[in-house]
């Protein structure tokens, strides 16, 4: 909240509301002529926001790539600040029907949006072995992506791979060794979860899209909790927040050079061991934010 230096009289948007955990801390600094704008892209979220009571407050159902849209249909053209918490929610992670974890049993779903595209069982039961490999390594970093890919392609050929715990076995089996803290198969669960709801490419949409949203003085506050969002995420700001290039040898003054129309606000944050403590999945996260000036 501190990064996003509210204004009682101003217009923000939650991008990933949740359970609405940032909105509601919003609302709380914002005097009768401000607002929220809230997008999520799974229906019991939204269902969750649709039952407030606050008249500042409004929730679409909608991928934030979707932003843009939403905006324009509200005629509103520019906002005070936008807040990006990415990733899973914790109560996508809690409610094993979703898919998310191995920690608990269920049908091998993964979707953010259940009412689109096709579960994490239906993919893995098509996909090629070379493109499976591939989003392993891409999205997962997995070291071990094609020996867990073979044998995936292997197993299926036998039986369906249906569940978590049937998923999360059959990567236990091919991975050699287990790092500390860490479950064999978290990569690759991390890995077809990111594929499955197009993270990064939703991601790679929206960050443009909201920083042109911006009016002056504004902010955009990004979480991220893993190193492929957060490389994407600290090259598009540290872009936004230099000069434009010009040509090389071109004869200009110093003050001839345009300025930069954005800034980076602070350097990144991570959770502090007490922050940790107190929210074990804090461990991860990194908070970057750009200001329009």
């Amino acid at each position: 909240m501190q990064a996003l230096a509210v204004r009682p009289d101003g217009v923000y948007v939650d991008l990933t509301f949740g359970r609405g955990g940032h909105s509601q801390e919003i609302l709380r600094r914002l005097g009768d002529a401000g607002r929220v704008i809230a997008l999520d892209r799974d229906q019991q979220a939204v269902a969750a926001g649709a039952g407030w009571r606050d008249a500042r407050f409004t929730i679409r159902h909608a991928p934030f790539s979707q932003m843009d849209a939403v905006l324009d249909e509200m005629g509103v053209r520019q906002v005070n600040g936008i807040v990006m918490d990415l990733g899973v929610s914790s109560p996508q992670l809690d409610e094993a029907e979703r898919g998310f974890s191995f920690r608990q049993d269920a049908p091998l779903d993964m979707r953010m949006d259940q009412t689109s595209g096709l579960t994490a069982e239906q993919w893995l039961a098509g996909v090629e072995e070379t493109e499976l490999r591939e989003v392993l390594w891409q999205y997962g970093e997995e070291r071990h992506a094609k020996a867990i890919a073979r044998a995936i392609v292997a197993q299926r050929a036998r039986a369906p791979i249906a569940t978590t715990h049937q998923l999360a076995r059959l990567v236990s089996s091919v991975v050699p060794g287990r790092e500390t803290g860490h479950h064999p198969a978290t990569r690759t669960f991390q890995a077809v979860r990111i594929y499955i709801n197009r993270e990064l490419e939703e991601l790679s949409l929206t960050l443009p899209r909201a920083a042109d949203r911006l009016a002056p003085g504004g902010r955009l506050v990004v979480i991220s909790f893993h190193s492929l969002e957060d490389r994407m995420v600290k090259r598009f700001m540290r872009e936004r927040s230099s000069p434009p290039a010009l040509p090389a040898r071109l004869p200009l003054r110093a003050h001839e050079i345009p300025a930069a129309r954005m800034r980076l606000a602070g350097r990144a944050m991570r959770a502090g061991e007490r922050e940790v403590l107190n929210n074990p999945r804090a461990r991860s996260a990194v908070m970057r934010v750009l200001e329009a000036l």
